[in-house]
């Protein structure tokens, strides 16, 4: 029987293991939208970025107030719109592709293999490219402005080096991700229900932090730990949140049927 049973449970492991790249491909079958629209809409804030910059800069006058405004500068929260637009993705590779896949007999578990490669992927791929303009932003002291976008105070300012920078934006990248993700599967498997007790359960637990930290007078402890932490080091424990929500959503997943409203 083990002789007979051991070559199945082969073909059926890789069989099962070649369904994950089609998944993948299923996943950037809309190039556009996964590949070049994000990038389009950042280029478009950057220019805009860019032209305030450049009035800012024009209409001060010594040397001491550019000092002054480009410090200010150092704190734009404007390249956050890519994050959000990831976390939509994770969204969308749920509430779109889920139902289809199924649809061309993959499994839950091929799915979400699939599902969180393709999320590795493209946070790979845009953290390489996020890195590459910080870089080119921190060597022309923010594009001859004194302007910061992709190396602002929020990751790392100009002196951190570029492999901290890469895993600081590959680290949040996938965060946005699973996280959408996961509220999608919630969507799938319990709708809108699920999606109330979902965000009523996350407002008590940040409210009931906030509360926690405030009547204990935590909030300089807290304040120092992000300072002694630094970027990376904040970042690097969002992985645990991370691979908590992409547990959590394939747990989910297994026991979801797609719903077609």
């Amino acid at each position: 029987m083990t002789a007979v049973q051991t070559p199945t449970a082969a073909r059926t492991a890789a069989g099962s293991g070649s369904r994950v790249i089609p998944v993948v491909r299923l996943h950037l079958v809309n190039r556009f939208s996964m590949l070049v629209l994000p990038w389009i809409i950042l280029g478009f804030i950057f220019l805009v970025n860019l032209a305030i910059w450049w009035i800012v800069m024009s209409a001060v006058g010594p040397d001491a107030d550019r000092a002054d405004v480009q410090e200010g500068l150092q704190w734009s929260g404007a390249s956050f719109y890519i994050f959000v637009y990831m976390m939509v993705l994770g969204v969308q590779a749920i509430a779109l592709t889920f139902p289809f896949a199924l649809g061309f007999s993959a499994t839950r578990r091929d799915f979400w293999l699939g599902t969180s490669l393709t999320f590795v992927l493209l946070s790979a791929l845009y953290a390489a490219g996020m890195t590459v303009l910080a870089l080119i932003e921190v060597t022309t002291d923010g594009w001859w402005l004194g302007g910061r976008m992709f190396s602002a105070l929020y990751f790392g300012g100009d002196a951190m080096p570029w492999y901290a920078r890469f895993f600081l934006f590959f680290a949040t990248f996938l965060f946005f991700f699973f996280v959408g993700a996961l509220a999608a599967a919630i969507y799938q498997r319990w709708r809108v229900n699920g999606m109330l007790i979902f965000f009523g359960a996350l407002t008590v637990a940040l409210v009931g932090a906030a509360a926690l930290i405030t009547f204990s007078e935590s909030w300089p402890a807290v304040g120092t730990w992000f300072v002694e932490t630094g970027a990376p080091g904040v970042v690097a424990w969002s992985l645990v949140p991370t691979a908590l929500a992409a547990l959590v959503g394939y747990v989910i997943l297994r026991r979801t049927t797609p719903k077609n409203s």
